[in-house]
């Protein structure tokens, strides 16, 4: 009986961890970080390569969803959205979530220095703008393109793994899609917190600007995304298949545009997490089938 208490009460702990990071969010900037790894690939693909990048992918987005979270601890609290989270519910403590970042971060360096060199002495900049990201809502409404470099950096972590160096193209333009494509469907995200936003001063585009504008401007981020997709195929000279992938995401931003409206924001969740997903999969699988199969 105490067992059985003990591995319920583990797995309940694994679970309020994993949702404080939003694992499942994972499936936004891995496809795109495992894309850059394939396309600085040669004919093989080194196994223990893409191990460490991995690894090291998944500390630093540990790493700064907790640090966001713990950051984050007071407008969370404020906010009826997020009260529910683990740390203002207090079931996970600050202290406890700053620890875990600073250990994730270890194991980020870690991952680093068992790929390249380079990796390592990109290591520090990594950490810096992951750690500033959840500041920057405080005092500028372009934190959603601070936090979409954050994860277009996945997809230049990715390629700097294999290649040791970022002086080809075709790693920036993936990296730049990525980041216009996260900051788009952030400023959509954020739409839920405008009134919250607008009445704790919180600098998110929707507030400063409003909803119509703010969606205008996620739009023309997606337009962006698309066409440095679309360079990202020409420099890394992708055949056909990889641009029909184009195609069908480029359809899916529109049908996520059109599914919220200014004075009708009920499918904001259906718009960003679900086909959001499918976008960075359907990218990735194109990348993967290209290399392998043509």
């Amino acid at each position: 009986m105490v067992r059985e208490l003990s591995l319920n009460n583990l797995s309940q702990t694994i679970i309020r961890w994993c949702e404080m990071i939003k694992i499942e969010h994972t499936v936004f900037a891995l496809p795109f970080a495992l894309s850059g790894f394939i396309l600085a690939s040669g004919s093989h693909i080194a196994l223990a390569k893409l191990f460490w990048a991995i690894i090291a992918f998944l500390a630093a987005r540990s790493s700064a969803m907790s640090l966001n979270r713990a950051i984050d601890a007071k407008i969370d609290a404020l906010n009826p959205r997020t009260q529910i989270r683990a740390i203002p519910k207090g079931e996970i403590k600050v202290n406890n979530a700053l620890k875990f970042a600073f250990l994730a971060f270890l194991l980020m360096v870690y991952a680093a220095y068992n790929l390249n060199w380079t990796c390592v002495m990109l290591s520090p900049i990594a950490i810096i703008w992951l750690s500033l990201y959840s500041y920057t809502k405080r005092f500028t409404y372009l934190c959603h393109f601070v936090l979409g470099i954050s994860l277009g950096g996945a997809a230049l972590g990715g390629y700097v793994a294999v290649s040791n160096s970022l002086t080809n193209l075709t790693p920036w333009c993936l990296a730049l899609a990525v980041s216009l494509w996260v900051s788009g469907f952030d400023i959509l995200y954020a739409l839920q917190d405008y009134e919250f936003d607008r009445q704790h001063k919180i600098y998110s585009l929707p507030a400063i600007f409003g909803v119509e504008r703010a969606l205008l401007v996620a739009k023309i981020a997606h337009v962006f995304t698309i066409i440095c997709l679309i360079l990202t195929g020409i420099f890394a000279q992708i055949h056909v298949l990889y641009y029909v992938g184009i195609g069908i995401v480029a359809l899916m931003l529109i049908y996520e545009h059109s599914l919220v409206k200014p004075h009708d924001l009920s499918k904001i969740n259906q718009a960003f997490f679900n086909i959001n997903g499918f976008v960075s999969i359907i990218c990735f699988t194109c990348i993967l089938l290209d290399h392998f199969l043509l």
